[in-house]
C-alpha cells in the first residue's frame, strides 16, 4: 500500500490518517446539540445544511479515553449517512507511503511515518462497524444515533 491520499486528524496530540475517499468535508467548531440519553461516545448532533450529523468522540472510538477538545468535525461518507469524527486541531492532507508496521488500536490498519511523526491509518469500515459501536447504539449504525 503506497501513495495513500489521506486526511490527518489531530486527536489529543496524536495524528490519525483517514483515507481521503471516506472524507466528505471538514467543519470548524460545529455547534452541537447534546443528547442527555446518548452514550459518552456521542458528543452531540450538528446540522449540516439541513442534515443532522452525529459527532463521535474519535479518541473514545480508538479506545484512548475521551477527547478534551473538539475544534473540528470531519464528516465521513458512511454508507448509512454522514457521521462526524471529532478532531482537536485542523485536519491536513497528506500522502502516506509504505506502512512501517501494524497498529494495535481498534479500527486502524497500520502505522505510517510522516517525517518525525507516526500516524495510524484509520479503517473507517472497522472503526464505525455496528458491532463495535454496540456500546453507543445497540440496534444499528452510527448514522442512526441522531435519528432517535
Amino acid at each position: 500500500m503506497s501513495g495513500i491520499q489521506a486526511l490527518l486528524l489531530p486527536v489529543e496530540g496524536d495524528l490519525y490518517a483517514l483515507p481521503m475517499d471516506w472524507a466528505r468535508e471538514v467543519v470548524a467548531a460545529p455547534p452541537l446539540t447534546r443528547l442527555v440519553t446518548a452514550p459518552p461516545i456521542v458528543l452531540g448532533l450538528f446540522n449540516l445544511r439541513g442534515q443532522i450529523v452525529p459527532l463521535l468522540d474519535t479518541a473514545d472510538l480508538l479506545g484512548m479515553g475521551t477527547a478534551a477538545t473538539t475544534t473540528f468535525a470531519v464528516v465521513v461518507n458512511y454508507p448509512q449517512g454522514p457521521v462526524g469524527l471529532a478532531a482537536s486541531g485542523l485536519p491536513q492532507r497528506a500522502v502516506l507511503d509504505s506502512p512501517t508496521g501494524p497498529s494495535e488500536l481498534p479500527g486502524t490498519a497500520g502505522l505510517y511515518r510522516l517525517g518525525e511523526r507516526v500516524t495510524a491509518l484509520l479503517d473507517p469500515a472497522a472503526l464505525l462497524a455496528p458491532e463495535r459501536l454496540g456500546r453507543a447504539e445497540s440496534h444499528g449504525d452510527p448514522a442512526a444515533i441522531g435519528a432517535r
